[in-house]
């Protein structure tokens, strides 16, 4: 089983990450903020990873560093379950739509991180959600896992459904790059023998 453990403590959170690669999409989420618990509940569930994310932080500030915080811990752990990353699938991109709303994801898992974020909300919260917040846990996220991810929403309107879009595309798409293809299970899919 491909999996890990985070703990990444600081002055402002206190973040505890379990992975599992090969898992059945089971979740257990705890961050304190509703909205992005389902979120992560959601990327769990469409990538088949098993995820746990037991998260304490300032909130009585914002959301923004367990936010974050998160991000960087989930990163750092799924990096740590990709290992070696021989045999790994690698590349792939999704469309992903949800009633009026369209995102598309294409990702690399390369070992060199990046961000492309084109994303646009109509407000600026979910709820009590800073919207931005969506675009900063995926930073996190890529910096810390070595992934090349691309976000784009083609289009829609409802906030939460742009969202929703985004964790569900890049789920897809993780769950797909992750894979084991057997024709090279035993190889690093690069020409340079490394990523």
């Amino acid at each position: 089983m491909r999996s890990a453990k985070i703990e990444r403590k600081t002055r402002e959170t206190d973040i505890l990450a379990e992975v599992s690669i090969d898992g059945s999409g089971l979740s257990d989420i705890s961050t304190g903020i509703g909205f992005f618990d389902h979120m992560l509940d959601q990327l769990a569930r469409h990538s088949l990873m098993d995820i746990k994310i037991v998260a304490k932080g300032d909130l009585h500030i914002d959301f923004h560093h367990t936010v974050e915080d998160t991000g960087i811990a989930l990163g750092q752990a799924v990096k740590k379950a990709l290992g070696d990353l021989k045999g790994i699938v690698r590349y792939a991109d999704v469309h992903l739509p949800m009633d009026e709303t369209l995102t598309r994801t294409c990702l690399d898992i390369s070992a060199r991180p990046f961000l492309i974020f084109n994303t646009q909300f109509g407000s600026a919260k979910i709820g009590e959600f800073d919207t931005q917040l969506v675009r900063e846990f995926f930073q996190a996220f890529a910096m810390n896992s070595g992934i090349t991810l691309h976000i784009e929403t083609l289009y829609g309107v409802n906030d939460h459904h742009i969202a929703e879009t985004c964790f569900k595309a890049v789920a897809r798409a993780l769950r797909h790059a992750a894979s084991i293809d057997a024709r090279q299970k035993d190889q690093i899919p690069s020409t340079k023998g490394v990523l």
